[in-house]
């Protein structure tokens, strides 16, 4: 049986690269009995490796592929409710911006101690070559703006497992869904 999301609008996680989006996305929709979509898997299975789409044509044709997987995403999503995980640039397209206007947006908040061991586990991101947690740094500090401003629910993932904040983040959902619900009476 699948259970509807509190407020009817797709949820939507964001955050910076290794973050857990799609842990705690996979772990969320299993609680809520819902798909879950990863737009980086999505652009992997049609498209290739991230890593071989930069390489071969560049970040901004990755940027365009990545534009189209979140669009699809979030329009089936209103059909069809899902949780929905974004890359971690994903939100810096404008048009993006827009359709997460219709969407719950949940903004996973860490810090780079939170990610250090994930991303010197993992060489495929190819934004991270060379020194991995500088260049995470940095484009942590130009993305965190626009989590925050896009993000109806903040969450901090600093500590917790991934089952713990699934739960906690579903709570907070359901707070959100009824604090509007609020509002608009």
């Amino acid at each position: 049986m699948v259970r509807a999301i509190p407020d009817g609008r797709p949820v939507v996680l964001v955050g910076p690269m290794a973050v857990g989006k799609s842990a705690i996305g996979q772990q969320l929709a299993h609680q809520l009995r819902l798909p879950f979509v990863d737009t980086d898997a999505v652009v992997v299975a049609a498209h290739g490796s991230i890593a071989d789409i930069f390489a071969g044509r560049g970040e901004h044709a990755f940027r365009e592929i990545e534009a189209r997987a979140v669009a699809k995403a979030i329009e089936s999503a209103k059909e069809e409710p899902a949780i929905i995980s974004l890359g971690g640039g994903a939100v810096l397209d404008s048009g993006t911006q827009q359709l997460l206007g219709d969407c719950t947006v949940v903004y996973l908040e860490c810090d780079a101690e939170t990610v250090a061991d994930r991303i010197a586990r993992n060489t495929g991101r190819p934004l991270l070559q060379g020194d991995g947690m500088i260049r995470w740094e940095a484009l942590f500090a130009t993305r965190r703006p626009v989590y925050e401003r896009l993000a109806d629910i903040v969450m901090d993932v600093r500590s917790g497992s991934v089952a713990e904040i699934g739960l906690h983040l579903e709570e907070r959902l359901l707070q959100h869904a009824a604090l509007k619900e609020e509002v608009e009476k």
